[in-house]
């Protein structure tokens, strides 16, 4: 890390999003100050820091919030460019498909796949899981196009889509264990369910994403929780 940089990150060791900023934080060599947050009661720190969401993950480089988690990929990527390996391409065009693809992470598997997680009605749910696989199939040949050839996304290295993606393993494993289903299945996504084995061994991944059993254990005492409640 450059000297006089103080990076302080605000974050729940569940949270996928928090998840994400951990790996590109890890990829880049930088050392931080983890800040566990209570969610049911947050630290007047995080509300200074994020007073329109209120909502973690929030990087605090040097005093100054950056929040939400693909901003503060960028941001990272960006102030810390000759530190460790690059997230986004250098061709402005290449960094527009990466973007793309981002987003469609966001969009179209993670917000489904919350909504097979917790979503209120059976209907619910099966339809989340029903847009969450569609889109594991179009991830499969964005995997093709995109990697040319490489491991990841980023083509031989590690970039802003495989974080994205790599951000959401863990809990992607804890459904597979909930539910039953294979999410990444060999058969079916076999370049994906490559390259879930593949990220999972880099020493960034390993560094940052939750432990299965452990996020697997709060999964289950969220879910009876949320039956107790009604």
């Amino acid at each position: 890390m450059a000297g006089g940089d103080d990076l302080k990150l605000l974050g729940a060791w569940p949270s996928p999003f928090v998840t994400r900023v951990k790996l590109a934080l890890a990829l880049k060599g930088l050392s931080y100050e983890d800040v566990e947050e209570d969610l049911y009661k947050k630290s007047e720190l995080l509300l200074k820091s994020n007073p329109v969401h209120k909502k973690i993950p929030v990087l605090i480089h040097n005093g100054a919030p950056v929040c939400e988690s693909m901003i503060i990929l960028q941001y990272i990527d960006e102030v810390f460019a000759s530190t460790g390996p690059s997230l986004l391409p250098a061709d402005p065009y290449e960094r527009a498909i990466a973007r793309f693809w981002v987003a469609y992470v966001d969009d179209k598997l993670v917000a489904p796949w919350r909504q097979w997680l917790r979503g209120k009605t059976e209907e619910e749910k099966s339809e989340g899981k029903k847009q969450a696989f569609a889109a594991v199939g179009v991830l499969e040949g964005a995997l093709r196009e995109c990697s040319k050839g490489g491991g990841f996304f980023g083509g031989d290295g590690v970039g802003l889509v495989d974080v994205a993606l790599g951000g959401v393993l863990s809990w992607m494993k804890v459904t597979e264990a909930l539910s039953g289903d294979k999410i990444f299945d060999a058969a079916k996504t076999p370049l994906l369910a490559a390259w879930v084995e593949r990220f999972i061994e880099l020493d960034a991944a390993k560094a940052a994403l939750p432990d299965v059993g452990r996020l697997l254990e709060f999964a289950k005492a969220r879910e009876a929780a949320a039956a107790a409640s009604k």
